[in-house]
């Protein structure tokens, strides 16, 4: 695995998209200072989560943005990838490629790409994850990052050592795991909160509960009952609603069949009064022609007298023909006398003409008067007997409002009733609901006063209680620091046990051959296991003793060959031995009165403690040290007896024979001498710590059966206050229901007065317009019988007026007739006339013609008689016609009075039509009014049994039980249910679901309570887990680390010697880490005594140590040599090379000779102010064609 490319776009001064490609080995990036070099780390660090600004050399995360030039605008984005090669597939992904990406705008929007899919920064982390590739790792070395090693405190080297000791991903873990302890704890604590709130609710609504389930089972009964009794009255009524809705059908039908024969009856009467006046006009029309006829006939006659006259008078002249020619003279003479006669007649005749033409004109205006006037009288009574009609119609349609008001007045009177019935029932229910309302509200109040009195204990109850806990958290506080420190110390003592134990400081021979102490008699132990020390001595013994304290003690020398072979064949290493039978007693320091010179405390074979049997070995190790208070009082003592002296001082500054001094402000963490003694106080430390503990606990036992008494009372009196509450609640819920249901009933009895209010001013107003009703019908049979008498009236008047026309028709008739007869008389005149004048001129020319004249008398005659015949025939035409015209008059007119009985036949049919349809109508409004009222009835039910239960007919019906009561069996079956529930009172009906959520909650919360402490167990195990194996694990790692960094500082300084120490006690996992240096001619320090070029040095072989222990797939360093000389430049970039074996290294650098050392350049350089532009040279073919 190694880093394959980058690439970047708009990242600082990177404007221009640039892709950086890296190959195994080195590749330098170089350039001059400001060109943007730098730029290149900040780009990997950012693209891998760096989440600081001011770890990239930022204000803020938008100065990674490229800001523009004076020549080019500002990015509205950065964006950096990378691509790492996955080959041998060490991150877990199936790819053979990764590539992370990292993308951020002006917005302050962000995002974090892997292979091209949007991911989070924890995916990213946890795929890096123990690899060395991270910003908090080792991969990127930044000259910052040198500094914080070089000059930090040792707790801020830690995470760079975590890191490589790999224990990153278990201190997460272990973070975790501590925050979900947390939370777990959290939990638990909240659950036994509401456990115990809980335990209170439990037995009142189990108590709410059991009355609860007896309400819901007699509820269940009610609505059974109530769901039978509905289902039989909603039948009932269903079918009685169906009976009615036939008859109303029946009764609409035979309205309508009425109403249709009314209009039929309506239609033939137009047709018979239309038939009627068409047979008064054909009446007067046959009777105008039978007087024209009458008069042709008159005419007729008259001809056929004047044509009898004239052959008489022809036959006269036949028989006195002869006398005629004698008596010609005295004709023409009688001829003017008979002419003057005739002229006198015609005049007398045309006297009379006048005088009859007048009366006839005068009879035909008194006949026009007539007729106009039959007109005008026949006109009134039909506009009389419409108005008739109209008056007939409007009293049916006033008693069918008569009849419809009569019933709306009984069902008026009926509701009335009802009404006072619903007031008294509601009456009855308000004094009900009164008196609950006030025993309810009595028990509220008494149960009130019950609960203050318990709120007022249970304040003191807390008050005490308040204070019980605080004395109570007093302690536990006490108790906690106590057994805060008695862990620390315990863990102290354990962890000094463990390193006794194991030997640690000791060399790996040392633990190897104690190792086989067990099963090797012989072994008696170390020298600083026999040797007891006090603590103000432990340093100029331990001094003394040097590498001694690590020499093994045996019984004899046997044993310790035994062990060197047993060295030598397992190469563990070499060791001292010192067996009791070879140590012998050293001479003693001849020195006289050294014990009285200044700061001198005495030998030191004296101021240690061991068995008797271990004096000569004591005397043999530290017989010869003379212990001095101070290293000035030492140098007096050595200079005064002339150097011969070993001297050791307190503060360990050693002086030898001969004049050497040893010292130093080096404090040798592993004091192996004093962990005996340091056991033994912290063992009695642990103990006093573990007594105090018992107490405190002793204590917080006590407070805390004081705390569950008081708790109890508390919770006692709480108890009681929630069954008071319960109660109250009740008594409240009760009194509120009354009190509701009170102002329902008013509301319901204000609205029934309402109801009874319109109910009255309906029947008033029912009353008013029956009044009116009854006036109309009055008013009506008033205008009926007015009516009747002006028909009557008018009807003798228009026969008298009929009368008289007739009498004026049979005078027209007379005068007409007489018209005729003198008209024809005038004629009959003025033909004699005519005839006389011609008869005289004929006489007198028939004079001469007498002879021949007697011979044409035949042919007159003949031709006359013809002229009768044919006016007889005339007459009798005339006479038949006259005859049929006056039968015709005689039928019609009785044709008429037919006519005219029908039509008062018709007038008493439609009169019987409308009385029929006013008994329909108000026969189908009394149907339409009950069958209302049943509907209404059903609605009612139907409403009742939604309100009450949610239940329509439908879902009823699925309801429905077999049942042997009768409907007055249920009615008395229901009223018993509902005084029995009425006697439970108050009831919460959701106790029964609330008891049940409440149990299933308190037993789902006791497995939850259960579970958590489980939980917590399994947790504080993987802590404990967790702690081991990183112990284990940092601990080998660690001591791998130091011994790696002591070689790459030996080969990068040219020898010397470099150590890591952790800080001392101080758990290990969270311990500093001191890094001492001792470079090569020096002492050996501490870091802050090095020069600037020996620190960086030291810095990079730490960081060399690391790589080479656990190397990161790549590894990019940022001028980290810049404050190396040249010569440490050429070994820094010599062990590079060393390294590239397992790790790529991206150095950015601007030294020389790490140029040199690189296979690849990259040379960053500004061309245009402000952007970074890239050129790359490849040295590697150079560099082969060198070789």
């Amino acid at each position: 695995m190694y880093l394959k490319s980058l690439e970047v776009h708009g990242f600082k001064s990177f404007a221009n998209k640039l892709i950086f490609e890296f190959h195994d080995g080195i590749t330098a990036i170089v350039g001059p200072n400001g060109s943007g070099k730098s730029n290149v780390a900040d780009a990997v660090r950012w693209v891998l989560g760096e989440q600081s600004a001011k770890q990239l050399r930022g204000a803020k995360m938008e100065d990674v943005i490229f800001a523009g030039t004076q020549m080019r605008k500002p990015l509205g984005f950065a964006y950096v990838a990378i691509t790492i090669s996955n080959e041998d597939h060490k991150l877990n992904v199936p790819y053979e490629e990764v590539k992370i990406a990292r993308r951020v705008y002006r917005s302050g929007e962000s995002e974090y790409l892997l292979n091209g899919t949007a991911c989070r920064l924890k995916d990213v982390q946890e795929l890096l994850f123990d690899t060395g590739i991270g910003k908090e790792g080792y991969s990127i070395i930044g000259q910052g990052q040198i500094d914080k090693i070089l000059s930090g405190k040792p707790e801020e080297r830690r995470e760079l050592f975590d890191e490589a000791a790999g224990i990153v991903k278990y201190k997460r873990r272990k973070a975790s795991a501590q925050k979900n302890l947390e939370e777990e704890r959290h939990n638990l604590e909240r659950i036994e909160d509401i456990l115990s709130e809980i335990e209170k609710q439990v037995g009142p609504l189990e108590k709410q509960a059991g009355k609860a389930r007896q309400y819901l089972m007699l509820r269940d009964e009610l609505r059974t009952q109530d769901v039978n009794m509905f289902l039989i009255e909603y039948d009932r009524i269903h079918d009685e609603v169906k009976e009615f809705e036939q008859k109303q059908e029946i009764a609409e039908n035979d309205l309508k069949n009425a109403n249709t024969e009314h209009e039929k009856s309506r239609a033939e009467y137009e047709k018979l009064q239309e038939k009627l006046d068409d047979k008064i006009k054909s009446i007067e029309t046959h009777k105008e022609n039978l007087n024209t006829t009458r008069v042709l006939l008159n005419n007729c006659e008259a001809d056929i007298r004047l044509l009898n006259e004239k052959i008489r008078g022809i036959k006269q002249s036949e028989s006195h023909y002869k006398e005629v020619i004698d008596d010609y003279q005295l004709r023409i003479k009688k001829y003017d006398l008979e002419y003057s006669q005739y002229v006198r007649q015609r005049e007398d005749n045309n006297k009379k003409i006048e005088r009859v033409n007048a009366l006839l004109l005068e009879n035909k205006k008194n006949i026009e008067v007539h007729k106009n006037k039959i007109s005008d009288i026949e006109k009134f009574i039909g506009k009389v007997q419409g108005q008739k009609l109209a008056s007939i119609n409007a009293a049916a349609d006033v008693k069918s409002e008569e009849l419809k008001y009569k019933t709306l007045l009984e069902q008026n009177n009926i509701k009335r009733a009802e009404l006072n019935k619903r007031i008294l029932q509601n009456k009855t229910e308000n004094s009900v609901l009164t008196e609950n309302m006030i025993t309810h509200k009595k028990a509220y109040d008494e149960i009130t006063e019950k609960i203050d009195a318990l709120d007022v204990a249970g304040i003191s109850l807390q008050n005490t209680l308040n204070e019980l806990t605080k004395q109570n958290q007093n302690v536990q506080k006490e108790h906690s620091d106590i057994q805060q420190k008695y862990h620390m110390e315990n863990s102290r003592l354990n962890s000094l046990k463990n390193m006794t134990e194991r030997y640690e400081g000791f060399g790996q021979s040392i633990k190897h051959v104690m190792e086989r102490k067990g099963d090797t008699p012989g072994i008696i132990g170390v020298v600083a296991d026999i040797i007891r020390v006090k603590k103000e001595y432990e340093i100029a013994v331990e001094t003394a003793l040097g590498g001694n304290i690590q020499n093994i003690v045996t019984d004899n020398e046997q044993t310790a060959k035994k062990m060197i072979e047993y060295l030598k064949k397992n190469r563990y290493g070499r060791a001292t031995f010192l067996p009791l039978t070879n140590i012998h007693k050293r001479a003693a320091n001849n020195a006289v009165n050294i014990m009285s010179e200044k700061g001198v405390i005495g030998m030191a074979s004296e101021l240690v403690f061991a068995e008797e049997k271990y004096n000569e070995l004591v005397n043999y190790l530290l017989g010869r040290f003379v212990v001095v208070d101070n290293i000035d009082n030492a140098i007096a003592l050595a200079a005064k007896y002339h150097h011969t002296l070993r001297i050791v001082t307190t503060e360990g500054e050693l002086l030898n024979p001969g004049g050497s001094m040893s010292g130093g402000a080096f404090k040798n963490n592993n004091n192996l001498l004093g962990r005996r003694r340091q056991i033994s106080q912290l063992e009695e430390d642990v103990s006093k710590l573990k007594t105090e503990l018992e107490k405190t606990l002793h204590l917080i036992e006590k407070s805390r059966d004081e705390i569950a008494k008081f708790r109890e009372k508390i919770g006692a009196n709480d108890k009681l206050r929630q069954d008071f509450v319960l109660k109250q609640n009740t008594a409240k819920i009760g009194y509120e229901r009354a009190s509701a249901d009170l102002k329902k009933s008013e509301e319901q009895l204000e609205l029934i007065r309402i109801e009874g209010m319109r109910i009255e001013d309906d029947k008033e107003k029912l009353k008013s317009t029956m009044d009116n009703i009854t006036k109309a019908l009055l008013k009506s049979e008033d205008e009926s019988k007015k009516f009747d008498d002006e028909i009557n009236r008018h009807q003798t008047e228009l026969d008298s007026v009929k009368k008289q026309l007739e009498d004026l028709e049979n005078k027209e008739s007379d005068y007409t007739l007489e018209l005729t007869s003198l008209t024809q008389s005038i004629g009959f005149i003025d033909e004699n006339v005519d005839r006389i004048e011609q008869g005289k001129k004929i006489i007198e020319k028939q004079l001469e013609e007498t002879a021949e004249n007697s011979k044409n008398i035949d042919s007159q005659i003949d031709e006359k008689k013809e002229e009768i015949i044919k006016t007889e025939n005339t007459i009798k035409e005339k006479r038949k016609e006259t005859e049929r015209l006056e039968h015709q008059i005689e039928e019609e007119n009785l044709e008429k009075e037919e006519l005219s009985q029908k039509n008062k036949a018709f007038l008493d049919k439609r009169e019987e039509l409308s009385k029929n349809i006013n008994e329909l109508k108000m026969e189908c409004f009394r149907l339409s009014g009950r069958k209302e009222k049943l509907t209404e009835s059903i609605d009612n039910y139907t409403n009742y049994m939604w309100e009450q239960y949610e239940l329509t007919y439908h879902s009823a019906l699925s309801l429905k039980t077999q049942t042997e009561l009768t409907i007055p069996g249920m009615k008395a079956k229901i009223s018993e249910i509902k005084k029995q529930i009425k006697s439970l009172g108050s009831v919460n009906v959701n106790a029964v679901e609330q008891y049940k959520e409440v149990s299933e909650r308190y037993e789902l919360l006791t497995t939850q309570h259960d579970d958590l402490i489980e939980a917590a167990k399994v947790l504080e195990k993987i802590i404990e887990e967790l702690d081991i194996e990183m112990r284990k694990q940092f601990e080998e790692q660690f001591s791998e680390i130091r011994n790696r960094f002591d070689k790459v500082f030996k080969e990068l300084f040219g020898g010397g010697r470099g150590t890591l120490e952790l800080m001392e006690d101080e758990d290990i996992l969270t311990a500093g880490i001191k890094i001492i240096a001792q470079p090569p001619g020096k002492k050996l320090q501490n870091m802050m005594q090095l020069s600037g070029g020996e620190k960086a040095l030291t810095a990079i072989a730490l960081l060399f140590a690391i790589q080479s222990l656990k190397p990161s797939p790549f590894c990019l360093l940022d001028e980290i040599e810049a404050a190396l000389d040249d010569s440490n430049v050429g070994r820094y970039a010599d062990y590079l090379h060393k390294l590239t074996k397992d790790t790529q290294f991206i150095v950015i650098t601007h030294r020389r000779g790490t140029m040199n050392a690189a296979d690849i350049l990259y040379g960053i350089t500004m061309q245009e102010k402000g952007v970074s532009t890239l050129v790359s040279v490849s040295l590697l073919d150079e560099k082969d064609i060198a070789n």
